[in-house]
């Protein structure tokens, strides 16, 4: 099959933030147009990119021809005009869209207006949601698992191209289907298997360069949906040779496909195990309530516990009796004062599923018009249910510093499920190797970390241990990081941090101030020294005994930590007689 597999279009945005398209043949009657945002250094749920994104959406001609995905809002100027060079729109016969996240769909609009008799092809959910989006009338087919869209045989290669759609639901929204083109083996994925990682490289030449962010995206947005994953996969088997994963961010999978497939297999496996998962709940384009649900669940999923969100707009009322009332621990978002008749079912086939034993929480979904937090909270409370956190509160439009809280709320609530377990595991390790384990000495540190938002400030602070220096020329430090720890997310590739040494004769009030348990949000310096001035990575303690300014360069996962490599770009020793306080363990399996 001769392809093309270099760019045939590229043009180039001069203006700040950098954006950029790309136009290149991908297989047989195939060709993808690339939106490029270079500078984008946030996501849906505020998680940083290091390396920008990018949104694909593909055309496929056969006999006729199907428009894979539109595009991000902010390239109306730009993506409109590059997909007329390749085909008038009125040509176009079907726009199959994969999911309606505004960065996939945001053009759907614009596409009816050149073309209104093109046929919208989705999930019965997602021409739902099309239907709110675009205030617009158009024709649609509703496809799920199974069905096919016949495109025809190209007059030009001879190729008949045949759509084969696969459900997948809640990767990452409850509306997404895959298509899979059984002429050219193309999977296209939209958000799954996809990565933020902006290049003009089209396909994964480098998976080591990829891997990082492969990782970090699957963590932030699949991993909440493990259990989905594994059906998807299920799904995927089934499919002849799968040559290529056309993903709806980064680059396309071709070169390393089995390595990618099969870390969504592995990492999918392990999140899985158990039976014991919190539910989290929420309303699709209500408010907040996306973004704040995934910030809870990826909390969770940082303390290792399982977790299944569930869509109560999207889920039948069978399958969402089942997820509720299977769950060990149930949150539920804020909803409309006045919920149309069958949200207001599903609602009613929440409260049932409920039984006594399951930790419950509330948070609120800022919809605008959300029936009062407290209310909920009072009706869950009346049900009998043991409360896992206390209301999630909202009162302006979330910053990083909600999302953090939401993530922390998380973590506390991933650790609660997993309590029985991590103690029956301490207890089972081997004694000896455990006290062995535990003559390993440590110093004693404060990191601190802080991100200025547009608005706000995000600070974190946590009691480490495990610092050693790890290189002379230039200066530099490795520090572990438990994945559980709210501070983590604040020490990404590119970050900067603090490592406040403690002194021996003084150490125990700052001991006592960070090793407390704070609730969600709470300021975990007050009270506390510090000076916010003299360091670029966070708060110095002034009762400590020096400082080390630090930006992070790599990144090395382990089971239960990060081991953080950092440069040391400056440091103050205050007091020259002092002694660093050391830490010594009895065993080597807990702190």
């Amino acid at each position: 099959m001769n392809v093309a597999s270099k760019d045939t279009t590229v043009t180039t945005a001069s203006t700040a933030p950098r954006l950029s398209l790309q136009c290149a043949a991908i297989a047989s009657d195939t060709t993808t147009i690339r939106a490029l945002d270079w500078d984008r250094s946030r996501f849906d749920i505020e998680f940083g990119l290091r390396n920008g994104t990018t949104y694909n959406s593909f055309l496929v001609r056969g006999a006729k021809t199907a428009l894979i995905d539109t595009n991000h809002l902010k390239f109306e100027d730009t993506w409109l005009p590059m997909l007329k060079q390749q085909i008038d729109p009125k040509a176009i016969d079907y726009l199959i869209i994969s999911h309606t996240e505004p960065d996939h769909s945001g053009l759907v609009g614009q596409i009816i207006d050149l073309n209104p008799e093109i046929e919208i092809v989705a999930s019965k959910v997602a021409i739902k949601f099309l239907e709110d989006q675009v205030h617009r009338p158009f024709r649609s087919r509703e496809v799920k698992s199974g069905e096919e869209l016949d495109l025809g045989t190209n007059s030009t290669s001879g190729i008949a191209h045949r759509f084969e759609f696969l459900s997948a639901p809640n990767l990452h929204w409850p509306d997404t289907i895959f298509s899979f083109d059984h002429a050219t083996g193309i999977l296209y994925t939209c958000d799954a298997f996809g990565l933020h990682y902006c290049s003009e490289e089209l396909f994964d030449q480098d998976p080591s360069a990829l891997a990082p962010d492969f990782r970090f995206y699957y963590d932030c947005l699949m991993g909440p949906n493990a259990r989905s994953v594994v059906q998807a996969l299920k799904r995927m088997d089934q499919l002849p040779e799968i040559t290529t994963i056309a993903v709806g961010h980064g680059p396309l999978l071709r070169h390393h496909l089995k390595l990618w497939v099969e870390d969504y297999r592995d990492w999918s496996s392990q999140r899985n195990q158990g039976e014991s998962y919190a539910a989290i709940c929420y309303l699709s384009y209500y408010g907040f309530c996306d973004r704040l649900s995934q910030a809870i669940a990826h909390g969770i999923g940082k303390a290792k516990g399982e977790v299944q969100l569930v869509d109560l707009r999207a889920t039948d009322a069978q399958e969402l009796s089942a997820l509720i009332g299977e769950a060990k621990a149930v949150v539920v978002p804020t909803w409309p004062s006045q919920p149309d008749a069958e949200l207001q079912s599903s609602i009613g086939t929440l409260l049932a599923a409920l039984n006594q034993k399951q930790w419950v929480a509330v948070y609120d979904a800022y919809g605008g018009n959300d029936e009062p937090i407290d209310a909920v909270a009072a009706q869950l409370r009346s049900l009998g249910q043991k409360e896992a956190f206390e209301p999630l509160r909202v009162r302006q439009a979330p910053d990083g510093n909600v999302y953090q809280r939401f993530e922390e709320a998380g973590t506390d609530l991933g650790q609660l499920l997993n309590q029985k377990q991590n103690i029956a595991a301490m207890k089972s390790l081997d004694t000896e190797l455990d006290k062995a384990m535990g003559t390993l000495s440590g110093g004693l540190y404060v990191v601190t970390a802080s991100q200025d938002e547009e608005s706000s400030q995000r600070r974190g602070a946590m009691i480490a241990s495990w610092v050693s220096q790890a290189s002379f020329t230039p200066p530099g430090l490795t520090v572990a990081v438990a994945k559980d720890r709210a501070i983590e997310t604040l020490m990404q590739v590119g970050d900067r941090f603090v490592i406040n040494v403690l002194r021996e004769d003084n150490y125990q009030p700052l001991l006592r101030q960070f090793l407390k348990r704070f609730p969600p949000g709470a300021d975990r310096f007050e009270g506390v020294n510090v000076l916010n001035n003299v360091a670029k990575g966070g708060p110095v303690l002034v009762d400590a005994l020096a400082f080390l300014d630090c930006l992070v360069k790599q990144r090395l996962e382990t089971p239960d930590h990060w081991i953080i490599y950092a440069l040391v770009e400056q440091g103050n020793v205050a007091d020259a007689e002092a002694k660093t306080a050391v830490h010594h363990r009895k065993v080597g399996n807990h702190y």
